[in-house]
């Protein structure tokens, strides 16, 4: 799937809508001139699918572009077979009723390694994955299952582990969250970084992966062991108008979701940053 441009939105409902809910949510994007929006399913899938088809309608209404964030609590690869079990359902549900919003990216954090070696974590995930991408294909679902790079070291989700599941499983592209990527390295944090990145996952994963992009960023507070909190862009050293530059530079299609506390505030500035390249 190729998308036509690049767009910018906010990560669940802007923080100026009138009222919380995903439908004021989607009409305050279009006021403000954004282009997408993520569906923050991370306290759980609670959404019916009555009001999931009203917000496909109202979106392709407002041309505005979905994802779906899937809940915080999964954890592929978790000791106890009943919490794997309930982190897959909660990735199935939010890919059915994504789908049913029109969305066409599921992001998701994937993965502690515990004390396990992460070769035998990256085995595990992606047997989950391949059966996961089958089962929605196999119902009409169509999505792309996104793991998202991960800000921790204790997280699965660096960006040659996402680059290698998106090669080796079918349905899967990485979500790239650059301020996850710049916490957890404590570099990746220039144009030239970036582009570097970029050309990486094209040789990887080839032109499509650029045309159908999905990615997160925030201002973002990290230590020794990774990220800490998201700020927003003044408050923290990334540098959002260097990615601006990258992404104009390499084409990048697709959606760009801004998870700084203030919201749209960022987004704004970053797609300000974009358009002045």
């Amino acid at each position: 799937m190729n998308m036509k441009g690049l767009f910018f939105g906010t990560a669940g409902v802007p923080t100026s809508a009138k009222s919380r809910d995903s439908i004021s949510g989607l009409k305050r994007i279009k006021e403000l001139g954004l282009g997408c929006m993520e569906l923050e399913f991370v306290r759980g899938v609670k959404m019916g699918k009555d009001t999931a088809r009203e917000i496909r309608e109202i979106s392709e209404a407002l041309n505005i572009g979905l994802s779906v964030h899937a809940p915080y609590y999964i954890n592929l690869n978790s000791p106890e077979e009943k919490k794997v079990e309930a982190s897959v359902k909660r990735i199935i549900d939010s890919a059915t009723i994504g789908h049913l919003c029109g969305a066409g990216n599921i992001v998701f954090h994937p993965a502690y390694y515990h004390k396990d070696r992460k070769s035998v974590v990256y085995k595990r995930i992606k047997v989950l994955l391949e059966k996961m991408a089958k089962d929605l294909n196999s119902a009409g679902i169509d999505v792309v299952l996104r793991p998202e790079t991960t800000g921790k070291h204790s997280q699965f989700g660096t960006l040659d582990e996402l680059l290698k599941l998106s090669n080796e499983v079918e349905g899967v592209l990485p979500c790239i969250d650059w301020a996850h990527l710049h916490a957890r390295t404590q570099r990746n944090n220039s144009f030239e970084e970036f582009s570097a990145i970029l050309s990486k996952i094209e040789e990887e994963l080839g032109k499509e992966a650029i045309n159908n992009f999905q990615c997160h960023v925030s201002g973002i507070n990290y230590g020794k062991v990774g990220e800490k909190n998201h700020v927003n862009f003044d408050e923290s050293d990334f540098k959002f108008q260097e990615l601006a530059k990258a992404l104009r530079e390499y084409h990048v299609k697709g959606q760009v979701i801004c998870e700084s506390p203030n919201l749209e505030v960022d987004a704004l500035k970053l797609q300000e940053a974009y358009r002045r390249v």
